[in-house]
């Protein structure tokens, strides 16, 4: 798939060191969900179906409120934390 984009792919193991070791987690699900892409549309940015169905967890987005968020958005957005190299130094929500 990536050979048909127009865009070359990012490098999902180093969306914190591109800011620095900071792991921006709302800014990661804000774009697999598609959110982002009503305010900074990315036509070659594929839409993923599934994570925001399913069972809702509460989410701390920064300010200490709990707001419910899809738990698989949740999980999807921590596992490409996991995928960092090298780990992420600071957290923002």
């Amino acid at each position: 798939m990536a050979t048909e984009l127009d865009t070359r792919s990012a490098d999902l193991t180093q969306i914190a060191a591109r800011r620095g070791g900071v792991w921006p987690m709302l800014e990661v699900m804000s774009i697999i969900d598609g959110y982002t892409r009503r305010t900074d549309p990315r036509k070659d940015m594929p839409i993923i179906t599934g994570v925001t169905g399913g069972p809702m967890v509460d989410f701390d987005s920064g300010n200490g409120d709990m707001t419910p968020t899809p738990a698989r958005l949740i999980a999807l957005a921590e596992y490409l934390e996991g995928l960092q190299s090298p780990s992420p130094t600071r957290y923002v929500p």
